[in-house]
């Protein structure tokens, strides 16, 4: 007969094997080198401290450097990234409704106000009538760009439009200086500054060009909104270990003092 010391010392180490086995499976599942997709301009210089801290908790980070909004999203859904972290909400749930990726936020960032800027003017009240002003054409930046004019008292929108988050030229429903409002692709507004009285330039691009945006920008919005960036991963990863360990190393106290002490206003921590 067997005694109950021995039933009891056969199912101590049963448990112990089952969660050897669990353990090791997790480890096996965990990642320690992922691919994270960025954007061009500041997000490289931020992942530099990111990288560091993330190599002491055994994670390596490989960036891939985007130009185009439109890509970073299309390729984490594909499986060729493992995260990005480029975008806010606003912008990745047009692109989930747009284009059924199956991504969701994990984290936040930083929060880069969006401004306006321009060769030729000091502030956007010195517009002259039918001035030719560039927004972005993508529905989140350039909502932006439309809510920032009506802000400065410049155009005002249909009430509803601005209600749902999503207005567009379509929506511009007062012009009293008759702007010219020209709607391009992020990435070129920098590029077409000299041939307009003014355009709306997110942060990343103007910091490309060689603008300051805490300095340079005639006008911005408030640090505080609806518009902080964030890190995106497939929702199958959502929990897995190695997201974790992303966040954190993103929002650890050394990233945000780098951000403080290198941005000085133009990017500010979310976290």
């Amino acid at each position: 007969m067997i005694s109950r010391i021995t039933l009891y010392s056969r199912f101590l180490w049963a448990a112990i094997l089952a969660f050897g086995l669990a353990s090791g499976a997790a480890v096996a599942q965990d990642k320690q080198n992922i691919t994270v997709g960025i954007s061009v301009g500041s997000a490289d210089k931020i992942f530099t401290v990111v990288k560091q801290v993330a190599a002491r908790d055994g994670l390596n980070i490989k960036l891939v450097t985007f130009n185009d909004y439109q890509l970073p999203n299309a390729a984490l859904n594909a499986g060729d990234l493992d995260a990005n972290a480029f975008q806010h909400k606003p912008f990745l749930d047009g692109q989930i409704k747009s284009r059924g990726f199956d991504i969701v936020p994990v984290g936040l960032t930083v929060t880069a106000p969006l401004g306006f800027y321009s060769r030729k003017v000091k502030s956007l009240d010195a517009l002259p009538q039918g001035a030719s002003v560039g927004i972005q054409n993508d529905p989140s930046n350039g909502n932006r760009a439309l809510l920032l004019l009506q802000a400065n008292k410049l155009i005002t929108l249909k009430p509803e439009a601005v209600e749902r988050g999503n207005a567009t030229l379509i929506d511009v429903v007062e012009n009293p200086r008759k702007l010219k409002l020209v709607a391009l692709d992020a990435a070129q507004l920098p590029r077409s500054l000299d041939d307009l009285d003014a355009a709306s330039i997110n942060n990343d691009y103007a910091e490309q060009a060689g603008l300051v945006p805490a300095r340079d920008a005639i006008a911005r919005e408030a640090a505080k909104g609806p518009y902080a960036n964030l890190i995106a991963v497939r929702t199958a990863d959502r929990d897995k270990p190695w997201v974790k360990r992303l966040v954190a190393a993103y929002q650890s106290p050394e990233v945000r003092d780098y951000i403080e002490k290198e941005f000085k206003g133009s990017l500010i921590p979310a976290f």
